[in-house]
């Protein structure tokens, strides 16, 4: 059934593009992981479990920071059994743990519910579908992955208000059984019947070149292992700038009502930034992604991190409801590059040989900026009586990597033979 589909789907085009359709429908599916979806239960499991919103938001938090220490471990799986394999596990784990979280009686069995959902979800899930699409694109992989990402913006667009009407009408636990059967039909039958780990091994390159295996003197598929990536400045150099973007990004989501209503908005319109920013970034994923794919790789990166400084300086500029719109409209592009740039830089400075254990051991210290970002600056926040300051003193460090990385950044020795420029 599986040849019969390939060969069905090869002769409307490069099969690529349906793979590429399977990683958007996986990365819509990883919403019961997201924040975005777990936002609408905080109050429903606080006043049926007996706890405050912010024991919940704790165990989230600690949860969230145990689950990313699985993951060079999850990466070292995808190296060794293929994303499509991983994907078929991890779609049917992460199915079970929905029906475990609507089941949670206490707060340890919420914690432990929060940790399964953020390591297979936010974590697992969107780990595979960016290795998968990596293999099987190149010269087109910033495209690839800014069409990818968008299944993520229609998580965003759905989970939320299906999860809020699910509680509504049937309860919060019931909800997380819809969401979890929903997990399943959405992932198992696609990746079990279409996905292909890489094209090499179906005659084909990356990007629809239809050829014998190709990679490198010996027919192999060039990379670094994560050793040979650990030992290379350009791992540091790209690692501090995801780290970056991902506690910064975090640091503006989560903080973004407090910071203008402070600033004088009503609740309302603070509230209204947020659909603004998830349609830009829908509309300027697919240029974001052309972006990548025609200037040099340092650049684009060093660009992404200045809009992340832009969006961080425009927070503290907001005093009205034009000036929050405009905040979003950055904020909305600072998105696109982030959700974009994941995908898409790590094949691209180490390879694709072993993607998943260099993806995976960096994604650790990426989910650990997410954690680190909200407690630091509200800290900060908390000492100098205002957000103004610690916002713009945290512009700094993602200019600093952008200088860095426009100056420094490099494809290692070994991958760098053939390549058009970093």
């Amino acid at each position: 059934m599986r040849q019969a589909a390939f060969e069905a789907l090869s002769a409307r085009g490069f099969f690529g593009w349906w793979v590429l359709g399977a990683a958007m429908l996986g990365m819509f599916a990883s919403g019961p992981g997201q924040s975005h979806t777990f936002s609408v239960f905080v109050g429903p499991i606080s006043a049926d479990l007996g706890v405050t919103p912010a024991a919940v938001a704790t165990a989230y938090a600690g949860a969230t920071l145990v689950a990313a220490f699985g993951l060079p471990f999850a990466g070292r799986l995808t190296d060794r059994y293929g994303p499509r394999r991983m994907m078929l596990v991890v779609g049917l784990l992460l199915g079970l743990a929905c029906l475990f979280f609507g089941a949670a009686a206490n707060l340890l069995m919420l914690g432990l519910g929060f940790a399964m959902l953020r390591f297979l979800g936010q974590g697992a899930t969107m780990l595979n579908c960016s290795n998968l699409v990596s293999q099987w694109f190149d010269r087109k992989r910033g495209f690839a992955m800014s069409l990818m990402a968008l299944g993520f913006a229609g998580s965003i667009a759905v989970h939320p208000p299906l999860g809020q009407w699910l509680i509504d009408n049937y309860g919060w636990r019931f909800a997380w059984v819809v969401l979890g059967l929903l997990t399943w039909a959405l992932l198992l039958p696609v990746f079990w019947l279409i996905v292909h780990d890489k094209p090499e091994p179906l005659g084909l390159d990356p990007d629809g070149a239809a050829s014998g295996p190709k990679g490198g003197a010996k027919g192999e598929i060039p990379g670094l292992t994560l050793k040979e990536a650990l030992r290379t400045p350009t791992f540091y150099i790209v690692l501090a700038g995801m780290f970056s973007i991902s506690m910064l990004v975090t640091v503006l989501h989560f903080y973004q009502v407090t910071v203008f209503t402070r600033a004088g908005l009503d609740a309302a319109d603070a509230a209204l930034v947020f659909p603004i920013a998830a349609a830009v970034m829908v509309a300027t994923m697919p240029l974001v992604g052309r972006l990548m794919d025609r200037i040099r790789t340092r650049f684009a990166f060093a660009l992404a991190l200045c809009v992340q400084a832009g969006a961080l300086l425009m927070a503290t500029a907001v005093g009205d409801f034009a000036t929050a719109a405009i905040f979003a409209a950055v904020f909305g592009l600072n998105n696109a590059f982030s959700m974009t740039l994941f995908g898409y830089i790590f094949p691209r400075y180490f390879g694709r040989r072993h993607l998943g254990s260099v993806q995976g051991a960096a994604q650790t210290v990426i989910v650990i900026g997410a954690s680190a970002g909200p407690p630091l600056i509200g800290f900060a926040a908390e000492a100098a009586g205002e957000f103004a300051g610690p916002l713009r003193l945290a512009a700094l460090f993602p200019l600093a990597c952008a200088l860095v990385a426009a100056l420094f950044l490099r494809t290692p020795a070994p991958l760098a033979e053939g390549r058009q420029g970093d």
